[in-house]
């Protein structure tokens, strides 16, 4: 297994693997997005396919260092850019999108469906909308989605606008064609199509637990999935129902295995040192969420410091704030120069393709090592907290002073991705001010009190999956799908 420090911080370590032979496998690896970044290459789990097959990355570019991290590193790289479609294969795709949207019908759809409607601020807007939906209704059905699907895939190829992807893959013979990132990477969508065309075999990683009920249609299809665990794998051959069980390989993901890794743990003086926190103190850690999904939480921070601040008797606990890294809002600003009691670390991202940096693997690892307790919006840090047996109390109100109505932050936990979290016992969620007083008090006092429940949760939703090795079985499924006989 490559480590951070070996094959992040020292490309050389790639180039001095075997040069794979002229005839062996040929992996290309689409990175359209920066934690497809993290996960593939930061992890190591290109440099495992390198060892045995030919690699070449096509990948957005976030920055000069990343740059000289991946010149030689692999057979070869190409940059990656976000190139225009034709108006009628986006117009296609969004009618695909809302056709999805309203046959799935889960919670997040309904949640996305109700914020569109609300965007349509205007006459003109409602009524563009209204068309839209009443488009899409005969095609928001499985026969209806199958054959608008069928029609996005003749669009994207009769008016594509380039073929420079298709003679690339050409020149390259490419033995698969691999997407880090199957949403939110429009940049992926073009380079994936070529291959397709071409009849090379596709296979994506779906990003997230949520983004088969949260997001929108999977496009383009592919020929393999590589998911998080058995639970994906089912909503996905439930929602896709073409889509068979041997097309689906269960990895686990590659974003966890950096807290597995002893060369990510600083000792807890190292780690107060670096936040500028007090190493005598416990600390909790509030994990902040999306600006537009949360508008006013720099108050719900600052109420939470004064909670704090009364309770002494545990040994004065600290705050310490992670900024959402996406949110380049500056929302909290104020706040900082306010409350220099709470502790708001820099969060290394590039801004750029909203890459997270080498040096945020260590920060993240040990923020939740170190912590007495987290707080969150019904976020992933929640599931990471549990790995480190940390109790974990959810924002289920609004911020003071706010009235959120239909926005209310407490409809993320009827979200289907999180309901279980909550079903299970492993996380609370705070309903008001006094009812996070409360729990927070209870996490302080008797943090072990819920660790059953933590440990179930995990068991439940990964399975052999939680081991820090997801790194190892990627490549291990890609140079398979490539043809390696690994």
């Amino acid at each position: 297994m490559n480590t951070v420090s070996q094959a992040s911080r020292n490309p050389s370590a790639a180039t001095a693997r075997r040069t794979p032979a002229l005839d062996t496998p040929h992996v290309v690896a689409v990175l359209p997005r920066g934690e497809a970044i993290r996960n593939f290459i930061y992890s190591g789990a290109l440099d495992e396919v390198a060892a045995h097959a030919k690699v070449t990355v096509l990948s957005v570019v976030p920055d000069d260092d990343f740059q000289k991290l991946i010149a030689g590193r692999y057979q070869g790289f190409h940059r990656l850019t976000d190139r225009p479609e034709a108006w009628i294969v986006g117009f296609t795709r969004e009618m695909l999108d809302i056709a999805h949207g309203r046959a799935l019908w889960s919670m997040a759809a309904q949640d996305r469906w109700r914020i569109r409607d609300a965007e349509a601020a205007t006459g003109r807007a409602r009524l563009k909308r209204g068309l839209k939906k009443l488009l899409c209704a005969p095609f928001s059905n499985q026969p209806g989605l199958k054959l608008l699907s069928g029609w996005e895939r003749k669009a994207s190829w009769w008016f594509r606008n380039s073929d420079e992807f298709v003679r690339l893959f050409q020149s390259l013979k490419p033995t698969l064609v691999f997407n880090g990132s199957h949403v939110h990477g429009r940049a992926a969508v073009q380079a994936v199509n070529a291959a397709q065309w071409l009849g090379i075999p596709t296979a994506a990683f779906l990003f997230s637990w949520d983004n088969l009920t949260s997001q929108g249609r999977i496009v383009p299809p592919y020929d393999h999935y590589l998911v998080w665990n058995e639970s994906i794998k089912r909503d996905l051959r439930n929602i896709y129902p073409a889509i068979q069980s041997e097309q689906i390989a269960v990895v686990g993901t590659p974003q966890f295995d950096f807290h597995f890794r002893a060369e990510n743990h600083w000792s807890r003086e190292e780690f107060c040192q670096r936040v500028g926190a007090d190493p005598g103190r416990p600390f909790v850690l509030y994990s902040t969420g999306m600006a537009n999904h949360m508008p006013g939480e720099p108050g719900v921070v600052e109420e939470i410091a004064k909670m704090l601040g009364r309770m002494k008797h545990y040994g004065q606990p600290q705050l310490l704030v992670r900024v959402y890294p996406k949110d380049r809002t500056g929302r909290f600003e104020e706040l900082k120069k306010r409350r220099p009691d709470i502790l708001f670390p820099d969060i290394p991202w590039e801004a750029a393709w909203l890459t997270p940096k080498v040096d945020d693997i260590p920060l993240l690892t040990n923020m939740l090592r170190h912590c007495a307790a987290g707080i969150n919006i019904a976020s992933t840090v929640s599931l990471e907290l549990c790995m480190f047996d940390k109790p974990v109390v959810n924002v289920g109100y609004d911020p003071p002073g706010v009235d959120l109505k239909a926005d209310s932050c407490a409809r993320y936990y009827e979200f289907d991705h999180y309901k279980p979290l909550v079903s299970s016992g492993a996380v609370e969620v705070a309903r008001s001010a006094g009812d996070m007083e409360r729990l927070l008090s209870k996490a302080l006092e008797t943090p072990d009190a819920r660790s059953c429940e933590r440990r179930r949760l995990l068991e439940t939703m990964f399975g052999y999956t939680l081991d820090g090795r997801s790194s190892g079985r990627v490549a291990s499924i890609l140079l398979q799908l490539a043809g390696s006989g690994m």
